[in-house]
C-alpha cells in the first residue's frame, strides 16, 4: 500500500491542478511557501492538520476527499477517472440550480448518444 503522505499529496496536486492553481498561488492561499506546497504534494512533507484544514478549504473539497481512493487495487483508468470526475465536478459545483438542470439534461443527451 502507498505511503499515506505520498497518497495525500498526489490527491492535493489533482485537485490543485483541476481548479487551475500552481503551487505558489496554493501556497499563498494557505500562508506556505511554493518549495512547501511541493514537498507535501511529493510526499515528503509531514504536515499538521491545521495546515490541511487550511488546504482543504483553500482548495473547496472535504477532508475525506484527500482519502477516498487510498487503496492498493485501484487501476490506473480508475484513477483517471477519478480525476475526470473531480474536474466535472468543479465546472459545475457553484451554479444555479436552472444551469444545474439544462447541463444534466445535456449530459443525458450526449450519453444516450454514446450508448446508442
Amino acid at each position: 500500500m502507498p505511503k499515506l503522505s505520498v497518497h495525500v499529496g498526489a490527491r492535493i496536486r489533482v485537485f490543485r491542478k483541476n481548479r487551475g492553481l500552481t503551487q505558489e498561488q496554493l501556497g499563498e492561499k494557505v500562508s506556505q511557501p511554493q518549495s512547501y506546497i511541493g514537498g507535501i504534494e511529493r510526499g515528503e512533507k509531514n504536515i499538521s492538520l491545521d495546515t490541511l484544514e487550511r488546504i482543504v478549504e483553500a482548495l473547496d473539497i472535504r477532508p475525506g476527499d484527500l482519502f477516498i481512493s487510498y487503496d492498493d487495487s485501484k487501476s490506473k483508468d480508475q484513477i483517471e477517472k477519478d480525476k475526470l470526475i473531480d474536474f466535472l465536478n468543479n465546472l459545475i459545483k457553484h451554479r444555479n440550480i436552472r444551469e444545474l438542470a439544462t447541463i444534466t439534461r445535456l449530459v443525458e443527451d450526449v450519453l444516450r448518444a454514446y450508448d446508442n
